[in-house]
């Protein structure tokens, strides 16, 4: 049978890999078709080689001794999916928020905006959404400048309060400024000003 051939491959394979690494079906086209893939990889989750966290996403798992099983974040997540599509991604709404420091609330349903394939992928509790949109959203230099641009339209311009509008002045003083004056262009004209203000 061909099919074991294609497991013990991919189980060879892992033995070398990164415990904690997120794995695609993509990852093994070189050791059989898709199908045959997907079978192997369904059949070293029931043996316990790997757990399953997807519709076709597969975490080697790395084990801690007081926490157990080491679960990737949302983040590290979105991150995996946009470099097997080839795509860049932003977070938005409260991740960015989180990212900067300014919630601590942890969604549970993050929205990342994307210019690969719009889709939602649900992992246990968690929903990551990847919404397609225009390139020109994606073109920021800065993580931060990125970041705070997102955030600013989650609070909206009519929430915006004095402290508020310091407290984010006061993060961008981390990000470089050829980066803050680049981003401040593709930004909103009442974002454009908060981040021209931060120079």
């Amino acid at each position: 049978m061909i099919r074991p051939q294609v497991e013990n491959k991919i189980a060879e394979a892992l033995k070398n890999g990164t415990k904690g690494s997120i794995l695609f079906v993509d990852d093994f086209l070189d050791y059989g078709n898709s199908e045959s893939v997907k079978k192997a990889l369904l059949r070293l989750k029931e043996k316990e080689v790997l757990i399953r966290l997807a519709h076709g996403i597969y975490l080697y798992p790395k084990l801690d001794q007081e926490l157990g099983i080491l679960y990737p974040s949302t983040e590290e997540l979105a991150k995996a999916i946009a470099r097997r599509d080839k795509a860049r991604i932003v977070p938005t709404g409260v991740q960015a928020l989180n990212k900067l420091g300014l919630s601590t609330q942890v969604p549970m349903k993050v929205v990342y905006l994307t210019d690969g394939a719009a889709r939602t992928v649900k992992v246990g509790k968690r929903t990551i959404t990847f919404k397609k949109t225009s390139p020109k959203n994606l073109l920021t230099k800065g993580e931060i400048s990125s970041l705070v641009i997102q955030a600013l339209k989650t609070i909206g311009q009519e929430n915006l309060d004095k402290s508020t509008i310091e407290k984010f002045q006061s993060i961008l003083k981390n990000e470089k400024k050829e980066n803050i004056t680049h981003d401040a262009k593709l930004s909103p004209a009442w974002i454009n000003r908060i981040l021209m203000q931060a120079i």
